[in-house]
């Protein structure tokens, strides 16, 4: 079976990429999101599974990076799979229950950088004097506190980390919204056998040339007057030149259609630099 780098284990990354893959596939723990991409980039696996952006949080710019500048791995599909963020954590027996805030014992939160935003207006009422801390996955917040045992602290994380690392559940679906969810990316140098699907995307950076007045217009001129649908266009500094920008541009559409390589070539006769990062099946969320 073909090996899949994941965040893990216990991790959102893990339930979410079980859910679309199912057990065809060899999962692969990493702690580091860096080690997950270099894990394919490096042939020790054959994909990896990437969380790219989220309702609530949008673009995950470190993972975007990751992928621009640091690897050469095409994307091979996307979906979508909720999120539903949990306290986790030990009560403590000699602190009196506060009606209005059960947590107030909590001093520090452990979870994934992109957790606080997810959960804003649960942590300002009930984790206000808490200090929030960093650690490289929702997971590895659970497994700290499971050694700790320390009622004081908490984490922020999935329900199988819970389970997992038997850490009590203070409090469910903790999100701002319920109908919070995150899309991921499968990249991989081979494409792999999926099931079909009836959207395909296509997801290209584009540099404009420094000395084109206007040149931003035209590209998006490329792209209207043939009706194709740019379901997100988001900008980003190349890291070569202060003011310098290159566009991350998700397309509904595929390459084997004749309009989108006929946009693209009109892109690149004004001078713009374009890179094809995937033309891949893209999933919605359909439920268990």
């Amino acid at each position: 079976m073909k090996k899949v780098a994941i965040l893990g284990p216990s991790t959102f990354s893990e339930e979410a990429t079980r859910h679309f893959l199912g057990e065809k596939f060899t999962y692969v723990s990493y702690k580091l999101i860096s080690e997950v991409f270099n894990a394919t980039a490096s042939g020790e696996t054959d994909l990896s599974v990437i969380p790219i952006e989220n309702t609530l949080e949008g673009s995950v710019h470190l993972h975007v990076d990751w992928l621009v500048h640091e690897v050469d791995l095409p994307i091979r599909a996307e979906w979508v799979f909720p999120i539903d963020m949990n306290l986790i954590g030990y009560p403590n027996p000699d602190v009196e229950v506060d009606g209005l805030n059960p947590y107030r014992h909590i001093r520090k939160v452990l979870s994934h950088q992109v957790v606080p935003a997810q959960c804003n207006q649960f942590m300002k009422q009930y984790l206000r004097e808490a200090e929030f801390e960093q650690v490289s996955s929702t997971a590895e917040g659970v497994r700290i506190v499971s050694t700790l045992q320390d009622p004081t602290v908490a984490a922020i994380g999935t329900a199988i980390a819970s389970t997992n690392y038997g850490v009590p559940m203070l409090q469910r679906e903790i999100q701002d919204h319920k109908d919070n969810m995150t899309r991921f990316l499968l990249v991989g140098k081979e494409a792999s056998e999926l099931m079909p699907s009836e959207d395909m995307k296509t997801t290209i950076l584009v540099t404009l040339p420094e000395d084109y007045p206007g040149a931003l217009h035209q590209v998006l001129s490329a792209f209207a007057w043939r009706r194709i649908n740019l379901s997100k266009i988001e900008s980003k500094p190349t890291k070569k030149k202060l003011g310098n920008y290159y566009f991350y541009i998700d397309i509904a559409g595929t390459m084997d259609s004749v309009l989108l390589p006929s946009a693209i070539q009109e892109i690149e006769a004004i001078g713009c630099q374009v890179r094809i990062l995937g033309c891949y099946p893209s999933y919605p969320y359909i439920g268990s």
